[in-house]
């Protein structure tokens, strides 16, 4: 399975207060991923979405569209964040957690043995008692593809850190 080692250092943002500051704008764009085949089986057997398309290369080559196996959308999104991890550091935050999607769409498929990155634009940033409750704007793109795999509204709380 292919890991995601940094090429690059991430982003660092030193506080919620700097992060209040870049309401509308991209933030950060994560490393490149590869999803390979491996990582899409072991994600079917985690959920058990064993869909040929995920799964038979010799069939999916023959009948799908995509002329090979694709990841499943639901694997594309939750690889946000880990690509976030290699994007952005937000420092002073002793907890973060996901609080949920408003909106999520695939429009395109994720092929096998294909990479992929992340860019965050924080669309909304209100203050919530002990943090912030963030609103981002995702999208998952395939190198060289036309139209990304995945696009979401993701829902993040932050809690600065005690000290």
């Amino acid at each position: 399975m292919s890991a995601l080692a940094p090429a690059r250092a991430p982003r660092v943002i030193a506080s919620l207060d700097e992060l209040r500051g870049l309401v509308g704008a991209e933030v950060a764009v994560s490393d490149w991923l590869e999803v390979d085949a491996e990582r899409i089986a072991a994600f079917a057997e985690a959920t058990g979405d064993h869909q040929w398309i995920h799964l038979d290369a010799e069939r999916a080559a023959r009948e799908s569209p995509y002329g090979g196996v694709v990841a499943h959308g639901y694997l594309t999104l939750s690889l946000i964040p880990a690509l976030r991890a290699t994007a952005m550091t937000i420092e002073g935050v002793g907890m973060a957690i996901n609080y949920g999607l408003n909106r999520v769409r695939f429009p395109a498929p994720l092929v096998a043995g294909r990479r992929v990155r992340g860019r965050f634009t924080l669309a909304a940033l209100e203050a919530i008692e002990g943090g912030a409750h963030l609103t981002w704007q995702v999208t998952v793109a395939e190198e060289g593809a036309a139209k990304p795999c995945c696009v979401a509204e993701v829902l993040t709380r932050l809690y600065a850190a005690k000290r």
